[in-house]
């Protein structure tokens, strides 16, 4: 989370926090903030300064942060990316930093991510260089500062000093021939110059899965890689040095922060061969290529059409030089509602994370050496990913993604965190879940299954291919809290079978059997069999089953599945003995078989590839057939994905395809379309399926409601050397009050769907006035009658309904729900609470206008501690507008009148409602924290006091 806002509240004018990181320093990771700061002299130029912060867990004004210590961005500044010896390091772990100057040094520790490469990016760009022209940074206005804490004691000598080939290693020559003029600047706690170890980093999981068995030579992957060089340099002699350098085929060095450029890189090609194990260590942290890898080949970027059809054709060719060999995989100690806080679920932010890293991390086998490749969390559900240190450099490729299946699809309360990598030539991805609740809910679970298989999408290293799904892998571990129940028997005679151990029969009546034989979820995993008692429900502490008022049915919650060929479960059991939740933990071991590369194969099958290719002519032209030119999607509703497909046939000559933009416009395509996928690269006598996407959501439907666009595209496909295909799209969109002005649907009493689309135009199009003065039409409503439809059947049903507004509705309810808004026919609507509570808050979000116009978003947030000025300025809101605030504020509060039974608060509704009402109206974007947090404290207003 961006916290650079506090920082910036303690800055004098005139100076900027320029980006800001975060800093976990010493074993007790303890966190600073770091805050580059620009200041600009009055004889011209920049000066530049790193200013360390303690802060409160949520830093969100200036008085949540407290300056610890400046570091002077001088002449002999350096901050370089160092890989400590023996800590093993993964592409996508955190980030290890030297710091150092003439006065100090320190070891940081940075969160992986394009945050921390913007820091360290922004932090080259304010080193000042070696000009002796140029003269010396003065840092005169640092002076103003003061740091807190002790003086510190003089720097002693560190043991590593001694022996610096045991430090952490470096990889460029940093710091400057000028030392600074300035001695310290109140460094509170600065390390001294010896090399400290640096801290272990942390990130999330409820599951934690370790590769071990095996082993493997680095050494083999340097002979390919030449291999593929010297078939390179046959395949794109003109593509030359500049062409490899984008394809990503340079070994990434080390992050170099100084005032001199960093060494060139060193070619990776044909340098593998002969590491020791410290740069076999290094090989892991920088994610080498590895060319064989399927997905390093189709992540690559192209430097060629000949080089693009070897890799397809090793590729498709990969059975013929791999050999499969079996690796341990075990996953252990998954966490589900690791916390659930309402610090952690709105603002992502929790202690626990570090608590049960350091746990995990201290039960690791004590003989045998691991590396943290990855850690991830959503909230409250965490993944942690560890490799053995033999297996290390054979790991490439990995991504970490999260999807919340809360309410309005977003929040993290439910849904997925996973993590996908590459292991020799096998893809694998991990996925940890927490699914809805309650055992009538199973259709959420299956629609939170669906979502985060739809919605978890990991970037491949060339932006331009389209992301990787989790079904795109070779191997796919599945494991969670689930929350499939037992259906059909009730509490004793569940236990009663459990006393008798009739696993089997029990079996029968478990939710997510029946829903995996319905095709429904899981389609194509595999579960072991459940030789172990259900895990859930118990009584915290105990092994007793609930006791509780609601005494809930045993069930198997926790789960393990798997997905893919060559994978054999070892075993599968709960852990009794663990009390400290209401679940017992469940663990799986696996012997998993990878693709590994026999190298006398693979150099034969490219020279077979390579001769092939020269035999052909590339001088011909490629052309495609399509099986379909014309679509037309007919009656295309809010929120509801329709989905056309058409095959492109190649001909002779490979071909690559891409959607091209039109003249003058900024996509293929226009925002409601898109095409899947929309590049790709065919080989002789093949074909692709294109799937047209046809979605129109909050961003898309206004226009369309009021005529300004119409379901209407020309979509051009380009062959590259080859000729144009032109496509064309048409259909017709059926207006809907969401996307639609409060002040239009206040003035149409007839439903949406009822009324001429020249008059939807016209409403649409109308100015919304601050006066009533302004294009008087008959009777207006005071409020949107789809808004009181949705408020007066929450009135009627929900007040005492748990979780409302917190538990995510069924898709299949929200069609439902918005076609009898749109018709009328309310008196035919059907659906839970949770649906309708839902469609409430999607309503909101569709508004072109909030609720609170933009034009008084700022009043709004200066005045968020004052009711008296609060009310003031919603007295200046148009009519309809102050007509839906007050009208929302009184149903807000009867349901506070009825917590005792819904469990809801005044911080919940203001953290929900408060970004829908409030928005920012600069780009339309989302609440930065500060902001955020305001507009919170501005509904909290609203909610404590009556009008």
């Amino acid at each position: 989370m961006d916290q650079s806002v506090a920082i910036q509240e303690t800055l004098a004018e005139g100076e900027y926090c320029a980006v800001q990181g975060v800093l976990c320093e010493g074993d007790s990771r303890q966190s600073r903030l770091l805050g580059l700061v620009r200041h600009r002299p009055r004889h011209g130029g920049q000066e530049h300064a790193l200013f360390l912060y303690t802060h409160r867990r949520m830093a969100i004004t200036g008085d949540d942060v407290s300056l610890d210590q400046i570091v002077p961005v001088s002449r002999d500044f350096t901050l370089e990316e160092v890989s400590p010896d023996g800590e093993l390091y993964i592409l996508g772990s955190d980030v290890t930093v030297q710091l150092d100057t003439a006065e100090l040094s320190l070891v940081l520790q940075l969160p992986f991510g394009s945050h921390t490469r913007m820091f360290l990016h922004e932090v080259a760009r304010a080193c000042p260089g070696f000009d002796p022209a140029t003269p010396d940074p003065e840092f005169l206005w640092l002076s103003r500062y003061r740091c807190t804490g002790p003086e510190p004691e003089q720097p002693q000598p560190l043991g590593w000093d001694a022996a610096p080939e045991t430090g952490p290693r470096r990889s460029g020559i940093g710091g400057g021939r000028y030392p600074s003029r300035k001695g310290r600047w109140r460094l509170e706690e600065a390390r001294p110059r010896g090399r400290a170890r640096p801290p272990i980093g942390g990130g999330g999981a409820r599951g934690r899965g370790a590769l071990g068995a095996g082993r493997g030579d680095a050494g083999r992957r340097g002979r390919r890689d030449e291999e593929l060089r010297g078939a390179g340099r046959e395949m794109s002699a003109a593509a030359g040095s500049r062409e490899r350098d984008c394809a990503g085929l340079r070994r990434p060095s080390r992050t170099v922060v100084s005032g001199v450029r960093a060494p060139q890189r060193p070619s990776i090609l044909g340098a593998r061969q002969n590491k020791s194990k410290s740069e076999i260590t290094d090989m892991v942290r920088s994610s080498t290529i590895t060319v064989t890898d399927k997905a390093h080949i189709l992540s690559m970027q192209k430097f060629g059409l000949r080089d693009t059809i070897v890799k397809s054709r090793l590729v498709q060719e990969e059975e013929d030089y791999t050999y499969i060999q079996n690796f341990r995989y075990s996953l252990k100690y998954k966490f589900q509602e690791l916390d659930l806080s309402k610090e952690a679920f709105f603002f992502h932010d929790t202690p626990k994370e570090e608590e049960w890293f350091k746990a995990v991390s201290e039960g690791l086998h004590p003989d045998a050496k691991y590396a943290k490749v990855k850690l991830i969390r959503l909230v409250g559900i965490m993944l942690l990913l560890y490799v053995k240190q033999e297996h290390a450099a054979h790991i490439s490729e990995v991504e970490a993604e999260t999807v919340g299946t809360g309410i309005m699809g977003r929040m993290g309360n439910k849904g997925g965190v996973a993590i996908r990598f590459q292991f020799h030539n096998t893809s694998i991805c991990v996925v940890n879940s927490h699914l809805a609740a309650h055992t009538e809910e199973y259709e959420r679970r299956n629609q939170d299954y669906k979502d985060i298989c739809s919605r978890m999408q990991f970037c491949q290293v060339d932006p331009s291919l389209p992301p990787l799904t989790i079904s795109k892998h070779d191997v796919i571990l599945w494991l969670g809290d689930l929350n499939y129940r037992i259906e059909e028997l009730d509490v004793e005679t569940v236990k009663k079978l459990i006393e008798e151990k009739a696993f089997q029969t029990l079996y029968a009546y478990d939710q997510l059997k029946t829903q995996v034989a319905a095709k429904a979820v899981f389609e194509g995993f595999t579960e072991g069999e459940l030789t172990f008692q259900p895990t859930y429900k118990y009584d915290t502490g105990s092994d007793d089953w609930d006791t509780s008022e609601k005494c809930r049915a045993p069930a198997w919650c926790d789960r393990v599945l798997w997905k893919g060929k060559n994978i054999t479960q070892l075993s599968y059991q709960s852990h009794m003995a663990l009390k400290t939740s209401d679940h017992k933990p469940v663990s799986s071991v696996f012997d998993i078989g990878v693709k590994v590369v026999n190298e006398e194969r693979y150099r034969k099958t490219l020279e077979e590839i390579v001769r092939s290719l020269d035999k052909m002519e590339n001088a011909n032209i490629p052309s495609v057939s399509l099986s379909k030119r014309e679509f037309c999607f007919q009656n295309v509703k809010y929120m509801q994905l329709q989905v056309q497909s058409f095959t492109i046939h190649n001909g002779q000559v490979p071909c690559q395809f891409e959607f091209i933009n039109k003249p003058d416009e900024a996509s293929y395509c226009k925002k409601w379309l898109n095409a899947n996928p929309s590049r790709g690269f065919l080989l002789p006598d093949s074909a692709i399926e294109i799937e047209l996407e046809l979605f129109v959501n909050k961003t898309t439907a206004t226009k369309l409601n009021s005529g300004e666009d119409k379901i209407e595209d020309i979509l051009v496909l380009h062959l590259d050397r080859g000729k144009d295909y032109f496509l064309s799209v048409s259909g017709n969109y059926l207006p809907s009050c969401f996307g639609s002005p409060i002040h239009t649907l206040c003035y149409m009493r007839e439903p949406i769907l009822d009324l001429p689309l020249e008059t939807i135009r016209e409403l649409t199009l109308m100015p919304l006035q601050t006066e009533d003065d302004g294009i008087q039409l008959e009777n207006p409503l005071g409020i949107p009658k789809e808004l009181w439809m949705m408020v007066d059947y929450l009135y009627q049903n929900a007040v005492q309904q748990e979780d409302l507004f917190q538990q995510p509705g069924l898709r299949s309810e929200f069609e439902h729900i918005r076609d009898c808004l749109d018709t009328g026919m309310i008196e035919t609507l059907s659906a839970s609470n949770h649906s309708v509570a839902e469609a409430l808050l999607l309503f909101l979000e569709s508004l072109p206008e909030p609720v609170i116009c933009y034009s008084t978003y700022h009043n709004c947030l200066e005045c968020s501690g004052n009711y008296t000025a609060s009310k003031q300025v919603i007295s200046t809101l148009p009519t309809f507008h102050q007509n839906v605030f007050n009208y929302l504020m009184a149903f807000l509060r009867e349901l506070l009148k009825k917590s005792a039974k819904n469990h809801l608060d005044e911080n919940i509704l203001a953290s929900i409602f408060g970004s829908l009402l409030l928005r920012n109206p600069a780009g339309h974007q989302k609440l930065d924290m500060a902001e955020k947090k305001k507009a919170q404290e501005f509904i909290h207003l609203f909610l404590c006091n009556s009008p």
